[in-house]
């Protein structure tokens, strides 16, 4: 082919005039008439028996058309899916309980469902639910729970469901070697998703039997799992997806889809349920709390030798995705950074907190807080720039992690976005006040996009040519806000040489679109993107051997550009496309085509010593920042933030100038003010008003640096961005943090209060 056309450049997304004008229709957008409404009766409790419900009086109220507990739920307990593998299995178990059963695990587990002909009489039909508790004491600190003789969360004799392993060369030999070593112990807490859009649906059943769910769901795939609980065959069930106001991992789980299908089953009505913002921070998902020990060992010239680190994270109440999540830590532990001696131990454990489950970064910011941390101590102590102790010791093409001993064959960015990042911070502010400090910090960090290589990932889609020259595209693809569906457009766009406008996509839709995988994992570029290309460059294949026919030309000679057929060393000479399409259908040459991307796979790995490949590729980046630190009040104002990621190929600038710049803000409110804060299993943060995310006000423009190496396993050379694009900012912000006033917060978020007090703690010991 020749330069691009169409991929590369800056043009607006699918969606993007539609969301402006807010004619976008998001799952809060549909009705139905006769529509029943449904609420969730939750636990008090985070620990107790369920020793009697009684639904009689709810049953009873005028307007209340179902009440369903437990008992009610033909299959009340099943393993969601995860893989294609037969081989996944022990150590990756996800129990999904639809409603509580003998006993509750967490305040807000779903204990009885509701339908009713208003809201306010389903609200008033769970006042009317007489539930007999009986207390029991629970567990909710990971560590406590891993000890003999603890309060068992589950079924299970111990509170831990996951344990994962990464060993290399001898740590003893290693610390021996080194010449200076650092411990320590920091801490992540949890953390909600916080987006705008909650968790919700609306459920129908049509005139073939088939409950139809429309629903914003990362995984639509989820359809099997809930026609399992409801006893049906897969095809009985139908997920049909919308455009998300955010996702982030919150809407990877099963969220509202069960209690729509069940109480539609029951009514034979549409069931329509939405949480409130209450709802879905007290009942939903959150990122895992880890308590990370670690020991690392350099040598006098900043070279690291060894490093040590125990990851406890805290899995709440049921499993979900932790041993996933845990696994990812695990692969992370030791950084973008070239170490011969590494041990590292990941513990995932239950407590009585509100589980935890999948959440941007996947495991991978918990411990980029710490070894970045780490890596500027090291620097501090050694008098060593921040930048030079990570060029020293980071990864290079050709090296290989030192977790696992994958070896990187794909072009290794790290030195070359490290020193944009840093010299993108230009001069240092000038800061008048004297109380205001400012300083400095850097992160870099590796991130995997596509599912684990033992997982078997496959993506499919189907692209059909038009006999007037437009285009329809099949995908399953769900889409979260970051462009999933425009990628899909512009790809077609550019192998088929027609205008965006010309372009039709139907998306996420279990009964009409080929099924494309999860949007989770970074994967949707590499695995729906290379599937799409698969099939453009099948038609586009065909229209090229029947125009080289028509102008008695080599293929290889032949481009399509704006709707036509050119000779490329004469463009004077051309076929206009729909003559070449009427030409094929003519000769009876199929012009569509639904194919199928399968990423590399490996065996499943030994989980107490992973070795090998365990994803297929990596992106790699750095981020920058400036702050100032205001002594007397804590407050942490970010001047400068810069980002600076090798993305392989950006398809679409502007779609990854967003995600890096969303990322960064996101990873922000992490660093500096993001906490659920659960005390005994109650959530203490249960609103806006409680829960504090970063607003307009709080953020400085970002600057998105991207590199553009080619070196991607995605179409055309491109890499993954959405997850990466958060997960080292937090170090980052720590780092400069520590640059400006010489105290290092341990323990996330770095909130004013926490700077004060470890401000008077290093004044009182000096």
């Amino acid at each position: 082919m020749s330069e691009f056309k169409i991929v590369g450049k800056p043009i607006p997304r699918d969606d993007a005039w539609a969301k402006v004008t807010g004619e976008l229709k998001y799952a809060d957008d549909f009705s139905l008439p006769g529509m029943l409404y449904a609420k969730v009766l939750r636990s008090k409790y985070p620990a107790a028996k369920i020793i009697s419900i009684n639904t009689a009086k709810a049953e009873k109220l005028n307007g209340v058309r179902a009440v369903l507990t437990a008992k009610d739920v033909p299959h009340n307990e099943t393993v969601t899916r995860f893989g294609q593998s037969s081989e996944v299995g022990k150590g990756f178990e996800g129990l999904y309980r639809v409603l509580a059963d003998k006993k509750v695990r967490f305040m807000g587990e779903a204990v009885a469902l509701v339908a009713a002909d208003t809201e306010e009489i389903a609200e008033k039909a769970l006042d009317l639910i007489e539930v007999n508790y009986e207390t029991l004491p629970g567990v909710f600190d990971p560590v406590e729970a891993m000890k003999p003789g603890a309060y068992l969360v589950g079924e299970n004799n111990s509170n831990i469901i996951g344990q994962f392993g990464c060993s290399q060369g001898d740590i003893i030999k290693g610390f021996a070697e080194a010449d200076i070593i650092i411990e320590d112990t920091y801490k992540v807490p949890f953390v909600d998703h916080a987006y705008l859009e909650t968790e919700g649906g609306i459920a129908w059943i049509d005139d073939y039997g088939v409950i139809n769910i429309r629903v914003g769901s990362q995984v639509i795939e989820h359809f099997r799992d809930v026609a399992d609980v409801l006893g049906l065959s897969h095809n009985k069930v139908r997920y049909i997806g919308t455009m998300m106001g955010g996702g982030f991992g919150g809407k990877e789980d099963i969220t509202v889809e069960a209690y729509l299908a069940l109480l539609t089953w029951k009514t034979k009505k549409p069931v329509r349920l939405f949480y409130t913002r209450e709802e879905s921070i007290l009942c939903h998902s959150k990122r895992h709390p880890f308590v990370m020990k670690y020991k690392v060992g350099a040598k006098k010239d900043g070279k690291l030798v060894a490093l040590n680190a125990e990851l406890i994270s805290d899995a709440g109440a049921y499993p979900y995705l932790s041993p996933w999540v845990n696994l990812y830590a695990t692969v992370n532990a030791a950084g973008p950074y070239c170490i011969p001696n590494v041990k590292v131990r990941t513990y995932c454990v239950l407590t009585n907190n509100t589980f935890t489950s999948a959440n941007r970064g996947f495991g991978a910011p918990q411990p980029n807080v710490v070894y970045e941390s780490l890596m500027d101590e090291l620097a501090h102590k050694l008098n060593i720039s921040p930048l030079e102790i990570r060029r020293r010791n980071c990864l290079t093409t050709g090296k290989s992690l030192s977790t696992t001993g994958q070896v990187f064959k794909t072009y290794v960015a790290l030195p070359e976005v490290a020193e944009k990042a840093w010299e993108a911070l230009g001069e240092l502010a000038k800061c008048e006040d004297k109380n205001r400090k400012v300083g400095r910090g850097l992160a870099i960090g590796l991130m995997s996009y596509g599912r684990m290589t033992f997982l078997h990932d496959s993506s499919r889609c189907y692209v059909r040519l038009e006999s007037d020259g437009s285009v329809l595209i099949r995908s399953g693809i769900p889409d979260l806000g970051g462009g999933q569906v425009s990628l899909l457009c512009q790809i077609v766009a550019e192998e088929l040489g027609i205008p965006m406008s010309k372009i039709k996509i139907y998306y996420s839709d279990t009964a009409l679109t080929p099924l494309a995988g999860t949007t989770t994992a970074t994967r949707q570029t590499y695995m729906s993107g290379n599937a799409t290309l698969k099939a453009a460059r099948k038609i586009r294949k065909r229209i090229i051997s029947k125009a080289a026919e028509l102008l008695n030309v080599n293929p290889d000679k032949l481009d399509i550009i704006e709707e036509k057929v050119i000779v490329k060393y004469n463009q004077s000479q051309y076929l206009p496309l729909v003559e070449v399409i009427k030409a094929c259908n003519t000769a009876g040459i199929e012009l569509f085509c639904e194919v199928q991307f399968n990423a590399p796979f490996t065996i499943v790995p030994d989980l107490s010593n992973i070795r090998g490949m365990t994803f297929p590729d990596f992106t790699f980046g750095a981020q920058a920042v400036e702050v100032a630190v205001d002594t007397e009040t804590g407050q942490v104002e970010i001047l400068k933030l810069i980002t600076c990621y090798d993305v392989g190929k950006a398809i679409n600038p502007l779609s990854v100038e967003g995600q890096m710049e969303g990322g960064s803000i996101y990873g922000m409110g992490y660093a500096l003010m993001e906490e659920v804060i659960i005390e005994k299993g109650i959530t203490m943060t249960p609103s806006f008003s409680e829960y504090i995310i970063p607003t307009a006000a709080d953020v400085p423009d970002v600057k998105a640096i991207l590199v553009e190496s080619g070196g991607g396993l995605g179409p055309y050379g491109a890499k993954g961005i959405g997850e990466p694009a958060c997960s080292i900012i937090a170090p980052a912000i720590l780092n400069a943090i520590y640059d400006a006033i010489g105290v290092r917060i341990k323990n996330l978020p770095a909130t004013p209060e926490k700077i004060i007090r470890a401000l008077k703690k290093e004044y009182f010991e000096k």
